[in-house]
């Protein structure tokens, strides 16, 4: 049984920051792989970063440099750090979590929604000009 819940969603003026938060109940994995997606009114949900149990990284390149995901593992919760925002970057952002971290992750990439089973209801990012 997984259960995400993201929080720390709203709206920021273009260059400004934000941090999401997905509390994750994860209650049978010794190992799990956590991303964060995206969703822009008319386009298909991307990746945007991804974490693997034992911390590695991985991101979309719009997003290289800017975003920052990371875990407290005490507290079973994931965030993304969001600077220099832009007004592309407004979206519906997920929460997804699997038992396993695509292979892509281990090129550095973020990988695709079908890579991940579980997912939180979301939270909206709204970035004006």
């Amino acid at each position: 049984q997984v259960h995400l819940e993201e929080s720390g969603g709203g709206s920021v003026q273009s260059g400004g920051s934000l941090r999401l938060s997905c509390a994750a109940s994860l209650y049978s994995y010794s190992r799990y792989c956590l991303g964060w997606f995206r969703q822009a009114p008319g386009k298909e949900r991307e990746g945007v970063a991804t974490i693997d149990s034992d911390g590695s990284t991985s991101y979309a390149d719009s997003v290289k440099g800017r975003f920052t995901i990371s875990q407290d593992n005490a507290n079973n919760t994931v965030y993304l750090q969001m600077n220099s925002l832009r007004p592309e970057d407004t979206a519906m952002y997920y929460c997804a979590a699997n038992s396993r971290c695509p292979v892509v992750h281990a090129l550095g990439m973020s990988g695709y929604p079908d890579d991940f089973a579980y997912w939180g209801q979301g939270t909206q990012v709204t970035v004006s000009s």
